[in-house]
Parts: C-alpha cells; structure tokens; sequence
C-alpha cells in the first residue's frame, strides 16, 4: 500500500512585512466569501456589498457613528493587547466592560441631582477601577489556585450581565420610568461631552486616542514592554531571566480590566445617559477579533476597530435597505477571525511532503 505523507513544520523565518500584510488579506478574502454569500441569497454582491461596507459612511453622520462604535473596540483591544503580548489570556473583557459600566454607572446615579465639574472623572475614575476590579478575579484565581483564566474570565462575564439585569429591574430602576429595565438619566455633569451638535460621537474618543498613545510607549519603550515581549515569546526565558510571572500576571490584568471599564464609561454616559439591560452589543468578545487584526499594535488596533466597526454599520444598513438580519455583522466577523487564523497558520508553518512511503500489511 502506498500513500504520500506531508508533515506540518514550523518556519524558520517569517517576514515582517507578510506578517503584517496578512490581515489585509484577511479582509479581502472576507470581502470575496461575502459577495459569494450575497449571491447564493439572491442579491447582486457589488451592490450589496456597497450597502453594507459604504452606504454606511456617505456622510458625516455616519463617519461618526463608525468613530462612536470604533471607540469602545479600540479601548478594549488595546487593554487586551497587554494580556495578549504576555501570554495571558483574556476572554472576559465583556463582562469587566459590564462591570466597569455598573459601578461608573453607581457613582453617576449617586449625583443624579448634582452638578459640578469633580462629577464626570469620578464617574470615568470608577468605571477604570471597577473593570480593574472585576479583571483581577481571574488573575488572583490563576496565580493563587492554578486556575484557568480563559474559563473564570468568561464565566465571570455572565455574573456581571445579571448583576446589571437585576439592579435595572429593582433597586436601582426609574421610579418614573414605568416599569422599563433601565435606570434614571444621568445629569449634564456625569456624562460625556457630545462634540459636534447633531452627532452622537462624545469625549471618550480621546480617551481612547490617549490609550493608544500611552500603550505605544509601554510597548516599545519600557522595560515593561520589554518583559510582555520576552513572556509572550517564552514564559520559560521569562522565568530564567528572573521576571516575576504572578506580577506581570496581575498587572497585565488590571490594565486589560481597567480599558475595558472605561469602554463601559463611556457606552453609559455618551448619548444613551443611563444603564439599561444592553449596555454593549458584544464589544467585549469582539474587541479580540481586533486585537489580532491589529497584531497587537497599537496603530494597527485603530485601522482594525475601523475595519471591524463598519460591520456594525453594514449589519444595520443591510437590515433596512436589504431586509437581512442585523446578525450578518456577526458573520463578516466570524469570517475575518476565520481568514486571519488560516493566514496565520500558512505564515507560521508550511506545509512538507515527505514522498511517497510503502506500507506493509
């Protein structure tokens, strides 16, 4: 019997530019696989692609609205950029942007009849720190018992989302506001300050710019940085060269936990104003899609929370114009994670053929 054996290896050499010129062929592959799924459900793909990928951002309104859902994906990703680079694995964002949102969301409340400039950083203050806070529970749980961070982050996401279910259905409901889970509006003095009349994109974007700014300069310019690096390549040099693994742990952590919070600040106090039950359309869990599309850079982070932004947009317009549920967003999503990880396995491994090889029976 005679067969053709093949072994994966790994390569030797892989080039920087290929390494970062594969998430844009992710992307176009994405783009080809959805004009095919645009065609097999009867529309014509060049003009649904159009509605999904440019009818969304034709005006300026739009371009807002791309920038006001590019926001919380970009804090998000960078935050979990910092895990990422260590070989910490962070699953939970979601839920600490649940968690941040709630506790922010405590203090706003607490001056609901307030006015005064201390307000608002109080409001971003706890936001940062209750994400931190929530992030932490993982880590302590890995580093004291061993435990899998993967599970309890994600498990832990579904504790805060029914936290949030119960305190805008009981305690902390609108009295006035007949029976709908949501809480009062916060005052003028505890939410984000809208920037251009008519548009919905708040001051959380320079929060967001100003993250990316400060991760750039850990990244690439502190020791810090340098031991994420060293982790992320190899927790057995790390330890040989004597870094302390459970501190990096806890740190990355707090700072994933604390960007992801303040990504909850502001969905809670931009143009929405109050808590309610759906403070997030899944940014947590979509937020590592743009972390690996970006390739952890904090430059590529912002093109990729563009990128993946539009197919909120895409989702909503196609709905409207093409009658096609909003969850088709979700599939672009799916389908870009999907390109970008087969990209990757081709770019770190090649594919050998070893000949033929006779087999006795």
């Amino acid at each position: 019997m005679e067969g053709k054996l093949i072994k994966i290896v790994k390569r030797d050499d892989i080039s920087k530019s290929v390494f970062f010129l594969t998430p844009i062929l992710a992307i176009i592959l994405t783009l080809i696989s959805g004009g095919l799924i645009f065609y097999l459900l009867g529309f014509k793909p060049l003009e649904a692609l159009k509605f999904f990928f440019i009818v969304p951002i034709n005006n300026v309104y739009g371009f807002s609205e791309l920038l006001l859902k590019a926001t919380p994906l970009c804090l998000i990703a960078i935050g979990l950029s910092f895990c990422f680079k260590s070989n910490n694995w962070n699953i939970g964002a979601e839920g600490q942007l649940t968690f941040g949102g709630i506790v922010s969301g405590g203090v706003a409340l607490l001056f609901y009849n307030q006015e005064g400039f201390y307000i608002l950083p109080l409001v971003v203050l706890a936001g940062a720190v209750g994400g931190m806070i929530y992030a932490m529970i993982p880590a302590i749980l890995k580093t004291h018992f061993n435990t899998n961070e993967i599970l309890v982050s994600l498990m832990l996401v579904y504790v805060s989302k029914l936290l949030l279910d119960y305190l805008v259905v009981g305690p902390w409901s609108n009295p006035e506001g007949f029976n709908f889970p949501e809480t009062r509006q916060f005052s003028n003095s505890a939410r984000m300050p809208i920037l251009f009349e008519g548009l919905r994109i708040h001051a959380g974007i320079f929060i967001a710019l100003a993250t990316v700014i400060i991760s750039w300069f850990v990244f690439y310019k502190t020791y810090l940085g340098f031991q994420m690096k060293v982790s992320g390549f190899s927790l057995k040099t790390a330890k040989y060269a004597g870094y302390k693994g459970k501190t990096m742990i806890l740190l990355v952590f707090m700072i994933s936990g604390a960007c992801a919070g303040l990504a909850g600040v502001g969905e809670i106090t931009g143009p929405i104003g109050q808590l309610h039950r759906e403070i997030s359309p899944d940014y947590g869990f979509t937020a590592i899609i743009v972390a690996f599309l970006g390739r952890l850079n904090p430059i590529g982070i912002i093109f990729a929370s563009l990128v993946v932004a539009l197919t909120y947009l895409g989702a909503e317009t196609a709905q409207i114009f093409m009658q096609i549920p909003k969850y088709t967003g979700q599939v672009f999503q799916g389908m870009i994670l999907f390109f970008l990880l087969a990209s990757d396995y081709l770019l770190f491994f090649k594919i050998k053929f070893l000949g033929i090889k006779k087999n006795e029976l």
